[in-house]
């Protein structure tokens, strides 16, 4: 790193962004604010559906839901709008450092992603390697492919060194997966 008059200062080579306190949702939820913010896409975190059964109303300012449950399945975690397209992806987290388990997705959650690709969408996974700190982005059309050529239960490390693209950790936006996305769909210019 350059400073003002020459002086060169070390730079740390090894940063641990796992001890950060945040896990992907939050970073993602970060970032999207940022796009947001600069008016570069609308992106939210989908709520999931929930019937409340129980409510516990100690005041008119402080109830408490006592029960719940789902009301349907989820779809996946985020959709939105980017460069006119409709976008929707899955974010997911692994401990693993060899392979992504793939009881982690869902079927009706593999039947949105199929339906949103037919449908003209952008639709991907965002996977955290949390040992690896590593974040790749796999399209939806690559995911579904391996799961049609494949009787594995797990999508391994080298399917996403393969096919899926590492996704930059910075200060602003925290996780800048929209640049990947316009790389691999608008056809941009990867930094970095």
């Amino acid at each position: 790193m350059k400073y003002p008059g020459g002086i060169k200062q070390p730079v740390a080579k090894n940063i641990n962004y796992g001890n950060r306190g945040t896990g992907l949702e939050n970073d993602i939820n970060i970032t999207n604010q940022y796009y947001r913010d600069i008016k570069k896409a609308i992106i939210h975190k989908k709520p999931t559906p929930i019937q409340i059964t129980k409510v516990n109303y100690k005041s008119r300012q402080e109830v408490i839901i006592k029960e719940a449950f789902f009301k349907a399945p989820s779809t996946t975690d985020y959709n939105g709008i980017y460069q006119g397209k409709y976008i929707d992806f899955e974010a997911k987290e692994t401990k693993s450092n060899t392979s992504f388990p793939l009881t982690n997705i869902h079927t009706h959650q593999i039947n949105h992603i199929k339906e949103v690709i037919e449908h003209g969408g952008i639709s991907f996974l965002i996977i955290r390697f949390v040992q690896r700190e590593q974040n790749f982005l796999l399209k939806g059309e690559d995911f579904i492919s391996f799961l049609n050529e494949n009787k594995r239960r797990s999508l391994p490390i080298s399917f996403f060194m393969e096919k899926g693209y590492l996704i930059s950790e910075k200060y602003n936006p925290r996780l800048d997966y929209l640049e990947v996305v316009d790389k691999i769909y608008f056809g941009g210019e990867l930094n970095g």
